[in-house]
């Protein structure tokens, strides 16, 4: 864990970056989702992205430092009623840096329609995400949440599913989280396409074949 683990030299910034891409890409709304990472150099605190501000015109100033406690360091904003999540994770995770929540509209229609995800149906996907976890629905912000959350991240997994609410990406740096919190989104459209022409992935037949044979 360190500097070494970014791509910049400036967490706050890549906070920034990160959550425009997500807000063009309509995986966050104008005031939806929030986008944290750990501080440089000091794996007990980090930069989270705060409450009721526009993500397309989020500024590194408008950023909120934390401990893992959730008192503030840093910063002249209140931070994302989900900071306890992102510190839960923090955590129980020494090899995560940074934590994502999105709102990805095809992964909560697949999850509020009770279809889960094949991580094995695209190859770029099965390659970032290390196995999802799903958490029924729990109300937004609160401790309960956030105590489902870190005992789910404490399996190993780096993607958390959480029903009516989003996605959890968690990276090793901010942009491999970036690339989880897309690549579930490109899955779930992939996952529909085939849905729409009544059609499973051949990968998925394959892993239905093989539980059989093992259950006989």
């Amino acid at each position: 864990m360190g500097e070494k683990m970014f791509r910049g030299n400036d967490v706050r910034r890549d906070i920034v970056i990160v959550t425009r891409n997500l807000y063009r890409r309509g995986l966050v709304s104008a005031l939806t989702g929030n986008v944290s990472a750990r501080c440089l150099n000091n794996p007990a605190c980090f930069w989270i992205t705060p409450s009721g501000i526009f993500k397309g015109g989020l500024r590194p100033e408008y950023l909120v430092k934390l401990d893992l406690d959730g008192n503030i360091l840093e910063g002249f904003f209140r931070p994302s009623i989900e900071w306890r999540f992102h510190a839960a994770i923090y955590r129980v995770r020494q090899d995560v840096n940074a934590v994502i929540h999105a709102h990805n509209p095809l992964v909560n229609a697949l999850a509020l329609a009770g279809i889960k995800l094949d991580v094995s149906m695209l190859s770029e996907v099965e390659v970032f995400v290390k196995g999802v976890e799903y958490i029924e629905y729990i109300p937004p912000g609160s401790v309960e949440l956030a105590k489902a959350v870190g005992d789910k991240a404490s399996t190993g997994v780096n993607a958390i599913i959480l029903e009516k609410h989003g996605i959890i990406a968690l990276g090793r740096d901010i942009y491999e989280a970036e690339t989880i919190a897309e690549a579930l989104e490109d899955l779930a459209l992939a996952h529909l396409i085939l849905k729409m022409f009544g059609r499973e992935s051949s990968y998925s037949k394959d892993i239905a074949k093989n539980l059989a044979r093992v259950s006989v």
